[in-house]
């Protein structure tokens, strides 16, 4: 039987109960070990791991993060493993009891050459309306390449390739340059059988604009594989050349209303305004149109484009400069 033992990075999220209850049904289908790495940046008070028996809990190493994101945090947990193949898990996903058992029959058959088996994530998204643009954006995992919501990897292909980039500090491109580096190293990552759920988790308004900080990693990623990391990576989806017009025609727009230059400020502006309705337009039409959502895109079109530059721009300087 294949040895595993599984990682879960966690900031004591309630839902990291759930996911440990949802397979720990199955005794028979135990892994090897449990690592949950506790990278939130108060760890004064004990992980809430849900209801689960002690013969389950005794399986199971809480390691202490450093409050640093998710890839130094399951660096801590591999590193600390034993068994010959590591399962990445979120702590917000949920895997039935048959789960570890479907992994193993993924990974049982695979040759040398492969070093990872990637599980299905599927987003449950609502019946009786439209989606949200949250939610959107969440379901959108569902067709992402290389994702460590459910990933397994050889313990020796991430030792050799020195594990995660702890520059990546969120969740957002850190999967995708581990698994560009295991396939620079001649390795292959294939497609398993498993799946796993991913609710949407609550969330306020504001969180498309916060989302924007991801702008950083991709200027890390173009910085490491060149223009056509997007390409490779099998990301097409590329609004920042819109979000950086965008916002020349606001700041062009209140330079010249500052300067006096009034016919440039209307010019711009105008610009400026047509744009952002038509990127919140665009986020509007798929969705439930609630005053509540449409009053969301209308405020959060606006800011987007500036909160992208912005992440885009001092991450670029600073790459430079570290350079």
């Amino acid at each position: 039987m294949t040895a595993i033992d599984v990682v879960i990075p966690t900031i004591g999220r309630s839902s990291l109960g759930v996911l440990l209850a949802s397979f720990g049904q199955a005794p028979e289908n135990w892994p090897q070990s449990i690592l949950i790495v506790d990278d939130r940046e108060d760890a004064s008070t004990p992980l809430d791991l849900g209801d689960i028996s002690d013969s389950f809990a005794s399986r199971i190493r809480i390691l202490k993060g450093k409050a640093s994101g998710p890839a130094s945090a399951r660096n801590i947990g591999f590193e600390k493993a034993a068994a010959p193949w590591i399962a990445f898990l979120d702590d917000d996903v949920i895997a039935h009891p048959e789960w570890l058992n479907e992994l193993r029959g993924d990974l049982e058959t695979l040759e040398d050459r492969v070093a990872a088996s990637q599980g299905n994530v599927r987003v449950p998204l609502p019946q009786t309306r439209k989606a949200t643009d949250w939610e959107r954006n969440v379901a959108c995992l569902e067709h992402a390449q290389w994702i460590t919501a459910d990933m397994a990897y050889r313990r020796s292909v991430l030792q050799e390739v020195r594990g995660f980039d702890e520059r990546f500090r969120r969740a957002f491109r850190e999967d995708s340059d581990l698994a560009l580096r295991v396939i620079d190293a001649g390795y292959e990552i294939v497609k398993g059988a498993r799946s796993v759920l991913h609710p949407v988790r609550p969330s306020d308004r504001w969180i498309s604009v916060r989302l924007q900080a991801g702008n950083a990693d991709d200027a890390l990623m173009r910085h490491r594989y060149g223009r056509d990391w997007r390409q490779r990576a099998n990301e097409t989806r590329v609004r920042f050349p819109q979000h950086l017009a965008t916002t020349i025609c606001g700041a062009v727009a209140l330079c010249a209303a500052a300067l006096g230059g009034r016919r440039t400020a209307l010019g711009a502006f105008a610009l400026w305004a047509g744009s952002t309705f038509h990127f919140a337009w665009q986020r509007i039409m798929p969705g439930p149109k609630t005053s509540d959502e449409v009053g969301t895109m209308l405020v959060t079109s606006a800011a987007i484009p500036f909160a992208a530059v912005y992440h885009r721009l001092v991450a670029g300087a600073r790459l430079r400069l570290a350079r």
